[in-house]
């Protein structure tokens, strides 16, 4: 009989199961399941049923075992990855009070500032918790239930994250990990502790609403009957601590010690790497995580990556391919033609009233392969401007791993490697949060109480595995262009700024 897993990824369009064996860490099967936001809600306000990720759960963890064909009784473990920042409140029953508000709800910025203001600036919040607190993440959210619901406020008992509230369901148990709640804003990340401090500013009785942290490499518990019935699988089957979407996509990339950076290339890109030592930046650009494996997680976002290709396939009626060869075409440096790639605004650098600019649009360079390649390296730069910032705060990458729509470009793969100077590469399996929420559940099994298995190094250098065909690496020829043209585009950048904010009030 074997010894299989299964990682939970429930994000915000969608949740995905897969099964795999423990062994080979080859993925046996899988199933997925859409959802929706709530609709109609005003602007900025983003937010999700709970029950919509159970009711995913239930259908998709069975499919996938049927998928697989694997017996229930092979299952040991099940690790959960979750979307980070969302705030789901429980009464002192443990049901849910409100629908959770999500990481793109950008509804709180009022309650951020005041929070802010709260602890004396930004640079006191930085020095306490080793974060700022942008919309996204999650203690402003608490204060603006407190002003805008107080009747929710007062039955609210519990205050847990997406992926903790899924633990809840599978074994009756409340906790958080370091991971994902160094997402909150309420966790110091260089002790892994509770910023008390921050918590109060909110309302002297938050530090009682949180669950105590559980270390990353602990088993949970084991499923619930209930739970075990709705899923069909043995009571025995444990559920590991779990973590966020980013922290566990670094555990499925393999992204467990120092070097090795994933950079995930979707509609927004994020950038993130392995550190055996908090990385705090003072100026608040990169998010200083904890990973899920006891070290730290330094993370950068950008909120425009492949959008910027779509844009440019409607504008000119191209599909994947007839882009590719078109940018293709064109040399490095697009000819002087630049993009920033700022459409909805961008988060790194924060220029929120950002959008699209070309520079260097004139005869020569008016086709749509200078407008395909201006895109994709436009995108690429607006990454390494975060990646250059992680450098400065001592991250060396040797290797970054690439995933999401973009990875699977062959020139966008070779753009990467030139722009980041750093040799790039693909994975075998594209659902890295996924996975690496199995390979955490093996992670769990194998360390057990009385038990001593691998490392969690040991077990994603033998279970995660790289596409060899997608490596590229750095060509030297293409430096001095990709160097001027990040000098280009982050001064141009800095420039603007004013005027995007000018341009706003004004224009839009």
């Amino acid at each position: 009989m074997a010894d299989c897993y299964i990682g939970i990824d429930s994000g915000t369009q969608s949740t995905k199961a897969l099964v795999i064996d423990g062994a080979s860490g080859r993925v046996l099967g899988s199933a997925a399941r859409k959802y929706d936001l709530i609709a109609g809600l005003p602007t900025g306000h983003m937010e999700q049923a709970p029950q919509d990720w159970i009711d995913a759960i239930q259908q998709t963890i069975p499919e996938a075992l049927k998928t697989a064909q694997v017996s229930p009784e092979e299952i040991r473990a099940i690790g959960v990855s979750g979307q980070q920042h969302g705030f789901v409140p429980l009464d002192a029953a443990g049901e849910v009070i409100r629908p959770a508000k999500l990481w793109c709800d950008t509804s709180t910025q009022a309650q951020c500032e005041q929070l802010i203001s709260g602890m004396g600036g930004l640079d006191a919040l930085i020095r306490t918790t080793g974060n700022g607190m942008p919309p996204g993440f999650t203690a402003s959210k608490i204060l603006w239930m407190k002003e805008n619901e107080p009747d929710h406020f007062r039955r609210l008992a519990h205050c847990l994250l997406p992926h903790d509230y899924i633990n809840y369901w599978l074994t009756g148990i409340m906790a958080m990990e370091p991971g994902d709640a160094s997402g909150t804003a309420l966790l110091d990340v260089r002790t892994r502790q509770w910023a008390e401090q921050v918590m109060r500013l909110i309302d002297p009785r938050i530090p009682s609403l949180f669950p105590p942290l559980r270390a990353s490499h602990e088993v949970l518990g084991p499923l619930r009957p209930e739970a075990a019935q709705a899923l069909g699988l043995p009571g025995s089957v444990l559920v590991s601590a779990g973590g966020g979407d980013n922290m566990m996509g670094a555990i499925g990339t393999g992204n467990t010690r120092p070097g090795v950076v994933t950079c995930s290339l979707g509609t927004s890109g994020t950038i993130y790497a392995c550190s055996d030592q908090p990385i705090v930046d003072p100026q608040g650009e990169i998010a200083a995580f904890c990973d899920s494996t006891g070290r730290w997680l330094p993370l950068l976002c950008t909120m425009n990556v492949t959008v910027a290709t779509e844009y440019i396939k409607e504008l000119f009626g191209l599909d994947n391919r007839t882009l590719t060869s078109a940018a293709e075409a064109v040399p490095p440096g697009a000819e002087g033609l630049l993009l920033l790639p700022y459409f909805e605004g961008e988060r790194t650098p924060n220029i929120p009233d950002g959008t699209g600019v070309l520079l260097g649009w004139r005869r020569q360079t008016n086709t749509p392969g200078h407008f395909a390649r201006a895109a994709i390296e436009g995108a690429t730069l607006g990454l390494n401007y975060g990646l250059n910032r992680m450098r400065k705060l001592g991250i060396t990458p040797t290797e970054v791993r690439l995933t999401g729509g973009g990875s699977q470009n062959r020139l966008w793969r070779q753009i990467a490697a030139d722009v980041f100077e750093a040799e790039t590469v693909c994975l075998e399996t594209a659902e890295g949060a996924a996975l690496g929420a199995a390979l955490q559940a093996v992670w769990a099994f194998e360390n057990r109480a009385g038990h001593a298995g691998r490392s969690i190094e040991q077990i994603t250098d033998d279970l995660v595995r790289t596409d060899e065909a997608t490596r590229c690496h750095p060509r030297p020829e293409h430096q001095a262009v990709y160097r001027a043209g990040q000098a280009l585009h982050d001064e141009a950048s800095r420039a603007l700024r004013d005027e995007f904010f000018l341009h706003h009030r004004t224009a839009l």
